[in-house]
């Protein structure tokens, strides 16, 4: 095969209209995401174009720094989204720190564990293996995360008065929560699930197309594509296990009470 096929500046225009039309449909259904749409699709654009400059630059020079410097920001940023997507938040840095450290836990021991011993580049910090690793992992982490806290934080305050009256009747915090802690967990999971149920039946994921498209033997882009996979499944359930029960004993202080006081909203 030549390789990738190259993409135009029309190819990108004739693309673009898709979402531009659907922001258009958007505005007359009065559905009012249009223009939430359209801030997301320039986002996407400035923010892929600016990182695959910055990816350029990494991949010549393949300073272990630059690669934890690049490695820092993702995360910071990721648990930013997690923050940003809760409609209910912990007040103070407990909701930016706790997806902080959920991802940190579950992605970058995970990522560290496929670089050093499943993959093993050479140096094993390869720019060209450990960015594309980390997002996939922190992207998938970070979405399970979000779904799970949000859901346990919006579940804690519509059964509060149930919560309260099981620590009225004598059970402990993690007994009182308990049931909404396991289908909060239940609820991050369920995105990877999907997908692991969907793949080569219903989709060809990203990483497998990315590399069919450039060249390379299905066989050996469907190899990388279930390690991918399996990898994500562990970063998102281990990174949302950590969430929750973190985010659960936030919501009770050392008495065993309720306090809603620490949400926000």
């Amino acid at each position: 095969m030549s390789g990738i096929i190259q993409l135009s500046p029309l190819d990108m225009s004739l693309a673009a209209l898709l979402v531009i039309a659907l922001a258009a449909v958007s505005r007359r259904l009065q559905l009012k995401i249009g223009g939430r749409l359209l801030l997301s699709a320039f986002r996407t654009v400035i923010q892929l174009s600016l990182i695959g400059f910055v990816l350029k630059a990494l991949f010549a020079s393949a300073a272990p720094g630059w690669v934890a410097l690049m490695a820092v920001v993702m995360l910071l940023a990721a648990g930013r989204e997690v923050r940003a997507r809760q409609k209910h938040r912990l007040r103070g840095t407990w909701g930016f720190g706790i997806g902080l450290s959920a991802m940190f836990i579950s992605s970058f021991a995970v990522t560290i564990l496929a670089l050093t011993v499943v993959v093993s580049p050479a140096p094993w910090y390869a720019p060209r293996y450990a960015i594309p690793l980390l997002g996939m992992l922190l992207g998938n982490t970070m979405n399970g995360l979000s779904l799970s806290v949000n859901h346990l934080t919006q579940n804690v305050r519509t059964q509060r008065a149930a919560i309260e009256t099981r620590l009225a009747l004598g059970q402990t915090k993690s007994e009182a929560i308990d049931d909404i802690r396991r289908e909060s967990i239940r609820t991050g999971l369920i995105p990877i699930i999907n997908a692991m149920a969907a793949a080569g039946l219903v989709s060809l994921p990203g990483m497998m197309t990315g590399q069919i498209l450039a060249g390379n033997p299905p066989l050996d882009a469907v190899k990388y594509q279930i390690l991918i996979m399996f990898l994500i499944a562990g970063g998102t359930g281990f990174g949302t296990l950590a969430a929750v029960w973190m985010t659960s004993r936030r919501l009770f202080d050392d008495r065993h009470r309720l306090r809603l006081d620490r949400l926000e909203g």
